[in-house]
């Protein structure tokens, strides 16, 4: 969430001073593996499905989009970059970087105006700061820690990436528009304006030809068919005053769930019909979405009490809910590349989490900026980049 902050917050912000080049080649080989029999009936199976966005690669398991993000699975691209956890701190215009090994803070980067998310580029070489208020991308080289020259763009709430790695798309939450843009130069190639007020997460259905994005603002969501840049479906929630956030689709492909900080839980959804959703309370505040490294698991974080709900994808059911020692507000995040450590900003309490995926213990409470928001652990594993905080496939 972006503006809808709360009172504690915005008095933070009331308080501080006046807010306010990477390419995208081909994916490198998935990591070698041994070549079983198994194996080479899922890449059999991933060559007879049927034809996706003109581009994309295939999904390494048609039954999984989560199939390339096993543990440690890291792309040869990645292999040697140092494990970090970068925090934008939208109050504060920096960058926090976490060594994830000591749970301290080894540098402070300062970045342009309002830093919502640290968003890794879909060849995985670059990571952009998204300098919302500030109208600016800031490059990362996650391989030196090399900070580039930022790049104008307008109102960058969020950014995300065509499955087929040739547009970069602009959540333009303000500007009311979906922005499309050269992955390589971020030269705008088409602008989408949207009815919808706040838009601001999305993802991306198996074969890329269309992806759901929330509308925050106005309780809607948005289908977007992706080769032809429109808008071709519009929902309203069926909650007064819905706030619609974080997007996730099951692993496999048949569901989409859409936090809903408002409902306070989850929205169930499929999204090839658009039809009507259902809703699953989770907590109070509802807010970031993301997925175990074994696809079992839907790690779900209620920011208004301090606790991730855990969702089982093959019964879709509530298994769990932990709470974060002392209490905090879990907002954005990921797992680590082993899958054994969760990772989450603390909005409203200047710090970021760490949590054990295997017990829920917290293990670490780490100061940071003011108003940290769409942290990214990097690498992770997978083939390329959807965008967000970290969306593999």
């Amino acid at each position: 969430m972006r503006r809808a902050l709360s009172t504690a917050l915005l008095a933070a912000a009331a308080l501080a001073a006046p807010l306010l080049t990477a390419g995208c080649a081909e994916p490198g080989p998935h990591p070698s593996q041994a070549v079983t029999p198994a194996r080479t009936a899922v890449r059999a199976s991933a060559q007879a499905a049927p034809p996706g966005l003109p581009g994309m690669p295939a999904l390494l398991d048609p039954k999984d989009v989560y199939a390339a993000d096993r543990p440690n699975a890291l792309s040869p691209v990645v292999r040697g970059f140092p494990s970090l956890v970068y925090v934008p701190n939208t109050l504060s215009d920096t960058v926090s970087v976490i060594d994830p090994a000591t749970y301290k803070v080894v540098r402070t980067i300062p970045v342009g105006l309002q830093p919502q998310h640290v968003v890794p580029s879909w060849d995985l070489k670059t990571l952009w700061v998204n300098n919302d208020v500030g109208n600016s991308l800031t490059p990362i080289d996650p391989a030196t820690g090399k900070v580039g020259k930022p790049v104008d763009v307008h109102d960058p709430y969020n950014l995300y990436f065509t499955p087929n790695g040739r547009y970069a798309i602009v959540m333009a939450s303000l500007d009311r528009e979906l922005v499309f843009r050269d992955a390589h130069t971020m030269k705008r190639v088409r602008t989408v304006p949207v009815t919808c007020l706040g838009v601001n997460h999305a993802d991306f259905s198996p074969d890329g030809r269309y992806f759901i994005v929330s509308c925050e603002f106005s309780g809607e969501l948005l289908k977007v068919d992706t080769a032809r840049m429109t808008v071709v479906g519009q929902r309203k929630l069926p909650f007064e005053g819905a706030m619609p956030q974080d997007v996730k689709i099951s692993p496999d492909g048949r569901t989409w769930y859409v936090a809903d900080m408002a409902a306070d839980g989850v929205w169930i959804l499929n999204g090839d019909t658009f039809a009507l959703p259902k809703l699953l309370p989770t907590g109070e505040g509802a807010h970031g979405l993301y997925v175990s490294r074994d696809s079992r698991t839907m790690y779900i974080t209620n920011r208004g009490e301090g606790s991730v709900s855990l969702l089982d994808f093959a019964t879709g059911r509530l298994t769990g809910k932990w709470h974060i020692d002392g209490g905090g507000s879990p907002d954005m995040g990921g797992v680590s590349a082993d899958g054994k450590v969760l990772w989450l900003s603390g909005r409203y309490n200047s710090e970021v989490y760490a949590l054990d995926t295997r017990t829920g213990r917290t293990l670490a409470k780490i100061p940071v900026g003011g108003g940290p928001h769409g942290l990214a652990v990097y690498p992770q594993p997978g083939r390329y980049s959807l965008g967000h905080t970290g969306i593999f496939r």
